[in-house]
């Protein structure tokens, strides 16, 4: 009897603990972010504000990778800054409009490319840019190696 007692009380804490974890990385450390009327590009000339419209963007205090961001951009940009390796990072499931698995696809193919948003958003982070030829835009935070060989930690 003790043993299904203290069994039972194991799952209860995992299954408790399991809840936390998952509520913790979906919801606690993130917040949505007010609708912006403009997107910074890079380009050859210098960071150029564009108008957008359906911002939706999500940020947390936890991570300087946790910024994302969905939006239409009004015009295009003309010759922004491409950026290589750029690698879309998942958001969580309720900001249903960023889908980073899509986007890896799309960058891959060659149906979005990757630009330049902003160098040094944070320290050894970049913001990156998928713009699809009809407007559409997707941004996330990137970690950049300028410097790899101070490496991750200073």
């Amino acid at each position: 009897m003790n043993g299904k007692i203290v069994g039972i009380g194991l799952l209860a804490v995992g299954a408790v603990a399991g809840t936390g974890m998952w509520y913790l990385q979906e919801y606690h450390f993130y917040y949505r972010i007010p609708a912006a009327d403009a997107i910074t590009v890079q380009t050859a000339s210098g960071p150029v504000p564009l108008p957008v419209t359906d911002f939706q963007g999500i940020d947390g205090t936890s991570s300087p990778l946790k910024w994302r961001a969905c939006a239409v951009l009004s015009e295009p940009p003309a010759d922004p800054l491409p950026f290589d390796g750029a690698t879309p990072t998942g958001a969580p499931r309720w900001f249903d409009c960023f889908d980073y698995g899509q986007l890896t696809a799309d960058l891959a193919s060659g149906a979005a490319r990757a630009v330049l948003g902003q160098a040094e958003i944070r320290p050894d982070v970049d913001r990156v840019l998928a713009i699809y030829p009809d407007g559409r835009v997707y941004g996330w935070h990137q970690y950049n190696d300028k410097t790899p060989e101070r490496g991750v930690m200073d």
